[in-house]
């Protein structure tokens, strides 16, 4: 009886996870999309305001260790400063592929990231797939292509700061998850961990690189009472979605958090067609079905793979907070969910 309500409260969990991503990421979109637009307040920063995120995020996590809310476990600093150097470059490398390349060309490079991630986690985890979760995969890429993809012209430059963006992303998307299991961190310690890192250097170099992108200082911004408001409700969805985003990958994968992305995609285009006038044809909404069929399908492959405990394949060294509490409570002589790699460890 308790195992099935350790189980069940576990599924709340990560229900729980996957509707702060969601929602948190959707709702900072459509929030930045009414501050940088030229229709609202034509606020185009957007490495800068990646630092204003990381900011507050980091203000959060030192509030929350300062007050005992959160313990703090030791990470070495140059695993912190690694990570942070990969993601910041992640950040500008996707800002500088959508200034470079078509709107269609960067849509195919972010859906590049699904092989790319399922292809780096084998090599650096030998971590493997049944064909079910690789059918699922090709049909969600298909579905948001179909419905997000259209020019698509590609120049040299774009091509290079595009795959350097797949693959720095990609890399960082999986390095949250190890990083939480080779120390034992949680997800929101790791994240208040390498958050201040990440907002001084974006802070100190992200009003270049806005320049270089758009030709204007942050200085020369006349700022308004709105801008200010929405920067506010920008930064405070962004503090949710850091978290849930750790949350997430720390809980599942970084395959699981990529298929999860393109949800978003879906729920972005359904959005800014309610609220935005935004057109919506008949091939982006057969697209978006053959996307949420794939992912029901993902998910069905996902718990099949768990209901089977086909052994997989991994490097795993340590566990998750969320495993050594389940042992604490006399549980580890039962099934114990091995997060990483959708199986099951007796």
């Amino acid at each position: 009886m308790e195992v099935g309500q350790k189980k069940s409260s576990a599924a709340v969990s990560d229900v729980g996870a996957w509707a702060m991503n969601v929602i948190s990421s959707v709702g900072i979109i459509m929030a930045n999309k009414q501050l940088m637009s030229n229709a609202g307040y034509a606020f185009s920063f957007a490495t800068t305001l990646t630092g204003f995120h990381f900011s507050v995020t980091a203000l959060v996590g030192l509030v929350s260790n300062a007050s005992g809310y959160s313990a703090s476990k030791h990470v070495p600093f140059w695993e912190l400063l690694w990570f942070s150097i990969v993601a910041n470059v992640s950040i500008t490398a996707m800002n500088f592929s959508l200034m470079l390349n078509s709107v269609g060309f960067y849509q195919i490079s972010k859906l590049s990231m699904i092989p790319v991630v399922c292809v780096m986690e084998w090599i650096l985890n030998n971590k493997q797939y049944s064909k079910e979760v690789k059918m699922a995969v090709v049909v969600v890429v298909i579905g948001v292509g179909v419905c997000t993809v259209t020019d698509v012209k590609v120049n040299l430059k774009g091509f290079i700061c595009a795959c350097l963006a797949v693959l720095s992303t990609s890399f960082q998307q999986i390095s949250i998850g190890s990083l939480q299991k080779k120390h034992s961190v949680g997800s929101f310690e790791l994240l208040s961990k390498t958050a201040p890192i990440q907002a001084t250097s974006l802070l100190i170099l992200g009003p270049f690189i806005d320049y270089i992108l758009n030709g204007t200082f942050i200085t020369d911004y006349k700022m308004s009472s709105g801008a200010i408001a929405f920067i506010l409700l920008s930064c405070t969805l962004a503090v949710f979605c850091n978290i849930s985003q750790y949350l997430c990958i720390g809980r599942f994968s970084a395959v699981s958090f990529q298929v999860l992305g393109h949800m978003k995609t879906v729920c972005v285009l359904t959005l800014g067609w309610l609220l935005f006038d935004s057109e919506l044809t008949f091939k982006n909404i057969m697209g978006m079905i053959l996307a949420v069929v794939g992912m029901v399908i993902y998910s069905w492959a996902v718990e099949a793979e768990k209901q089977s405990g086909k052994p997989v394949s991994h490097s795993k060294t340590s566990m998750t907070e969320e495993e050594i509490e389940l042992l604490k409570a006399g549980l580890d002589t039962t099934t114990v969910k091995d997060v990483e790699h959708g199986a099951t460890k007796v």
